[in-house]
């Protein structure tokens, strides 16, 4: 994908040379990727489980800035898995607690931080204004919005999702042509006698459980894809749902394919 240089920018400088050394060294990577991270954005919805490994190691690889949004505040019960807080940030919003630590991490990355649920017609604008989205959201009704948003800016988006000692991970590529959506692998539009829409077996973790760890793991591979996206290397998880169960530490991948009648990207 395209990640264009800012001029506000400068070249890497010595002291990124070393920061940044290992990830030069390889060679998918080298100088000129690294200035690619370095000039890209990405928008992080939800800084939980998923989004604390997501944006911590976005923010060490050097990505460049970094939009981060969640409405919530730290509370105890979150530092289990959500390792960007700490036990001295209980209480503050989850949006400074996270600055506070990725600056930390890498005082090179500008961090942007939406303490509130963003509208769709924000998250649409917003997507418009980053490279790629990733999503840490851990409820239907944000995954599908920022299914649509993303959809109708033509930006790229990591999908990721965990419960019990379950995970998830996949790739839409609104910035090209075909492949499915998240509405064509989770359908919205059927409702429930209740009128809210009928959803799959994946719950909030706030009502199953999870095992932190695997938040961990998942929110990794999140991170992983969205580099390789930034830098246009190796194969994405585009079409295929990548499945974990930690259980048995046993990996599989489905392949997705578009729904026709999908009310985001159908073409019936």
């Amino acid at each position: 994908m395209n990640v264009t240089t800012s001029a506000a920018k400068q070249l890497i400088n010595d002291e990124q040379l070393l920061r940044y050394s290992r990830q030069i060294f390889l060679p998918e990577i080298d100088v000129a990727g690294q200035q690619r991270l370095l000039d890209a954005k990405v928008l992080v919805l939800g800084l939980g489980g998923l989004g604390s490994p997501i944006s911590m190691y976005l923010a060490t690889s050097g990505v460049g800035q970094l939009v981060v949004v969640d409405p919530d505040q730290v509370e105890l019960s979150n530092l289990q898995r959500q390792i960007v807080h700490t036990s001295a940030t209980i209480g503050m919003e989850k949006v400074v607690s996270a600055k506070k630590m990725l600056n930390a991490l890498n005082p090179d990355v500008e961090i942007v931080a939406h303490n509130r649920i963003l509208s769709e017609e924000e998250l649409v604008g917003a997507a418009r204004e980053v490279d790629v989205v990733v999503d840490g959201t851990d409820n239907f009704a944000a995954r599908f919005a920022i299914n649509r948003a993303c959809h109708a800016a033509g930006t790229p988006l990591v999908s990721g999702a965990v419960v019990r000692m379950e995970g998830q991970v996949s790739v839409y590529r609104f910035d090209q042509s075909g492949g499915p959506c998240y509405n064509c692998l989770y359908q919205e539009a059927v409702a429930a006698p209740d009128g809210q829409p009928q959803q799959s077996s994946w719950q909030n973790c706030s009502e199953t459980g999870v095992l932190g760890s695997v938040a961990g793991i998942i929110g990794c591979i999140q991170a992983t894809e969205v580099v390789k996206l930034l830098l246009g290397i190796g194969e994405t998880l585009q079409g295929r749902l990548l499945l974990l169960d930690a259980r048995t530490m046993e990996w599989n991948t489905v392949r997705l394919k578009n729904d026709p009648q999908c009310t985001v990207c159908g073409t019936e």
